[in-house]
């Protein structure tokens, strides 16, 4: 791939790298095969060294790890907290308050993790704000808070004047605050943790394609390097699972998330109150989501354009976004007069499920294969807990995990095409329609009102 994202390209300069990488040993054996060298493969592959040294470990990856969805996304960390009222009807109560704490918990997790082992990721647990950027977004999070406060587990409470200063822009009229999030700069934290995982013996294949796996109680995996033997297979491939297997073409539908970053501008950023690495979301379907970085840069992106026709996943998540207008314009709402200097722009693909949660499960109800996917745009805090969740599968080891109501989950599905790709570039062209409208503070029509509503739990907030 010769164009690479900005979060990738500035890790990989950073290393080392290595001329000749290692290759596929010829009858390599393995006790666990992970395919994926994301946040998810590499998480779980911790976190079994951490609780099963003796487990051989293997990791087989595509490309580099960081150059799929991990090293390219916006490096925001988010909680599950304010989907806790659609989560509680996809997992219960009781599993529903498990995870939401989990996923507060998981971002200090985190940055102990990358402080413990020396890895220089730009990890600022610093909070996140959810705002409203137009009148209409007031009190989109009333329910969510309100489920929060039902249940005790509330973390947000409402900015005075000064704090709502810190988000940096004139257009958030409101805003909550939580200290349970912050930002990362995703691709160098996805380095780390391979070099992380290797030095706790796990055995790395970049540039080692998957092509089929066959096989009961030993499994064959084949791939463009050669064959390697696992007693188990873990899919941790995220975009790439309806691909690879097509009992996922309906499950999710991939959609772009489009980033533009700036040049350093840190005067600016002083000025506008941005001297901090909080995340900055704003509370539309279509989220425009916002980040600074150490060095002085601003990251904006926004989620909800393209859509991959079969799930496919097209050569265009590989090149500079489509939609830089429309970056520039969410530069110009948040940031207006300032002029902010780009620096690049990108795209990945984001594997949106029916839910907006991810799933877990045995591949064809094989006890030895599993797979991840569906973290609908919300994937580095809820990878970790992914991994903890394909840990207990894996080793049989924790029934809270196992139990706790994404394993195994009975999915729905999205239309088949051509009906799922035009439907969802139908509501996504209401949607903006409507927003468009509310920025306005113009009346939105009857019919886009109505086609926004298909969107089901495309949103950030359950509102």
């Amino acid at each position: 791939m010769n164009y690479q994202p900005f979060w990738f390209d500035n890790a990989i300069k950073e290393e080392d790298a290595d001329r000749f990488p290692p290759q596929l040993p010829e009858n390599h054996h393995t006790d666990i095969c992970i395919i994926g060298g994301g946040f998810t493969g590499l998480w779980t592959a911790i976190q079994i060294k951490q609780q099963q040294p003796q487990k051989k470990v293997t990791i087989i990856e595509q490309g580099l790890c960081g150059q799929g969805a991990s090293g390219r996304n916006g490096g925001a960390m988010l909680t599950w907290s304010t989907k806790l009222p659609s989560l509680i009807k996809l997992v219960g109560l009781e599993n529903a308050l498990f995870l939401v704490q989990q996923s507060e918990q998981t971002v200090h997790d985190i940055k102990r993790f990358t402080l413990t082992y020396s890895i220089d990721c730009d990890c600022r647990i610093d909070g996140c704000f959810y705002t409203a950027s137009n009148t209409s977004q007031i009190g989109r999070l009333s329910n969510a808070l309100d489920y929060l406060d039902k249940f005790k587990v509330n973390s947000w409470h409402s900015c005075d004047t000064q704090q709502l200063q810190q988000t940096g822009s004139k257009q958030n009229l409101t805003a909550h605050f939580s200290a349970h999030g912050g930002s990362v700069q995703p691709a160098k934290l996805v380095r780390g943790l391979k070099r992380v995982a290797q030095q706790l013996g796990v055995t790395i294949i970049e540039q080692c394609e998957y092509m089929q796996h066959f096989g009961d109680q030993q499994i064959t995996v084949h791939t463009n390097q050669g064959n390697l033997l696992s007693n188990t297979v873990i899919f941790a491939v995220n975009a790439w699972l309806p691909s690879l297997h097509k009992v996922f073409s309906r499950s999710v539908v991939l959609v772009s998330s489009d980033m533009v970053i700036t040049k350093p501008i840190p005067e600016v950023l002083e000025q506008l109150n941005l001297n901090h690495g909080s995340a900055i979301i704003d509370s539309r379907l279509f989220v425009n989501y916002y980040r600074t970085t150490s060095d002085g840069r601003l990251m904006l992106g926004k989620g909800g354009n393209f859509f991959s026709y079969c799930n496919k996943v097209h050569p265009k998540f590989d090149l500079p976004s489509s939609y830089h207008d429309i970056l520039k314009s969410s530069l110009n709402y948040f940031f207006e007069r300032h002029h902010l200097p780009i620096e690049r722009t990108w795209t990945g693909a984001s594997d949106r499920s029916v839910s907006g949660f991810p799933f877990f499960g045995q591949l064809n109800n094989q006890k030895n294969v599993f797979y991840a996917g569906g973290y609908s745009g919300n994937g580095i805090v809820q990878s970790y807990l992914g991994a903890k969740i394909l840990c207990a599968m894996v080793l049989n080891n924790d029934p809270k995990w196992q139990n706790c109501g994404l394993v195994n989950q009975s999915l729905n599905q999205f239309p088949i095409e051509p009906i799922r790709t035009a439907g969802a570039y139908l509501v996504r062209n209401a949607i903006r329609r409507k927003e468009a409208a509310e920025d306005s503070n113009a009346a939105v029509r009857s019919i886009d009102n109505f086609l926004a509503k298909l969107s089901g739990n495309a949103a950030k907030v359950d509102s």
